[in-house]
């Protein structure tokens, strides 16, 4: 399962801290950030997401996360 977030993360040692939490809650996963992107795309594969534990997560370090349809 993949799911993809557009968030307002701007710098790549944001990113690494918070896919270090993310990795906390969901150990089995790949995740990644495209700062490139205009949406600074989060990408999140596993075999269980919850979209609103990832969301509450960047909400929590003050970013901003949607899911991206």
């Amino acid at each position: 399962m993949v799911e993809v977030f557009k968030t307002n993360v701007q710098e790549m040692e944001q990113s690494k801290m918070i896919v270090g939490k993310l990795l906390e809650h969901f150990p089995n996963s790949i995740i990644n950030f495209d700062l490139e992107d205009c949406d600074k795309i989060l990408r999140i594969h596993s075999s269980s997401i919850s979209n609103n534990k990832i969301i509450d997560l960047l909400n929590s370090h003050g970013f901003h996360c949607e899911v991206l349809l």
